[in-house]
C-alpha cells in the first residue's frame, strides 16, 4: 500500500534517466508490457532522448509499481485507468479507499463461494467413497441430485 499512497506522478525523477531497459529490469517487467501501458493511456508519454530512446524516471518508475500492485490485488487495468485518472496531483485518497473497500467485498464474495463449493466437493466425495465402497453406483437424476444406482 505504501507505493500506492505515496505517489506523486509530478515528481522529478531523482534517478537518472532510463531506458524502457532499464526500467523493464527494475520492475521485472517485459519491454512489451511497458509500451502497452504508455500505448493505452496507463503510463503517460514519456520524452525521447536525442538518440530517439525512450527516457523515463522515477514517476514511471512509481507507475508501473502501482499497475503491479493494483493487478496482484485483483484491480482491472480499467479500473487502474480510473484512478490514475483521477490523480493529477497525486491520488485521491478516498478513491482509494472505496476502491479498496469495493475489492475487499468482492474478495469476501468468492471466499463465500469457494467455501460453498469445498463443501459441496467434499461432500459428493465422501458420499461417492461410501457408494462405491459398499458396490453401488451412482448416478444423478434429470434434476441434477444423486442417487444410488
Amino acid at each position: 500500500m505504501r507505493g500506492m499512497l505515496s505517489f506523486n506522478p509530478t515528481s522529478k525523477s531523482s534517478l537518472s534517466s532510463m531506458k524502457i531497459g532499464e526500467l523493464a529490469q527494475r520492475t521485472g517487467m517485459a519491454t512489451s508490457a511497458i509500451r502497452f501501458y504508455e500505448a493505452s493511456g496507463l503510463l503517460p508519454p514519456t520524452e525521447r532522448g536525442s538518440n530517439g530512446y525512450r527516457q523515463y524516471g522515477e514517476a514511471a518508475l512509481q507507475r508501473l509499481q502501482m499497475i503491479q500492485l493494483g493487478q496482484r490485488l485483483g484491480f482491472g487495468l480499467d479500473q487502474l485507468r480510473e484512478l490514475f485518472a483521477a490523480s493529477r496531483d497525486g491520488l485521491p485518497h478516498e478513491l482509494v479507499l472505496q476502491g479498496l473497500d469495493e475489492r475487499l467485498a468482492r474478495i469476501d464474495q468468492l471466499a463465500a463461494d469457494l467455501a460453498r463449493q469445498r463443501a459441496e466437493t467434499l461432500e459428493l466425495r465422501e458420499r461417492l467413497a461410501s457408494e462405491w465402497a459398499a458396490g453401488r453406483c451412482f448416478t444423478l437424476d434429470a434434476s441434477g441430485e444423486e442417487k444410488a444406482a
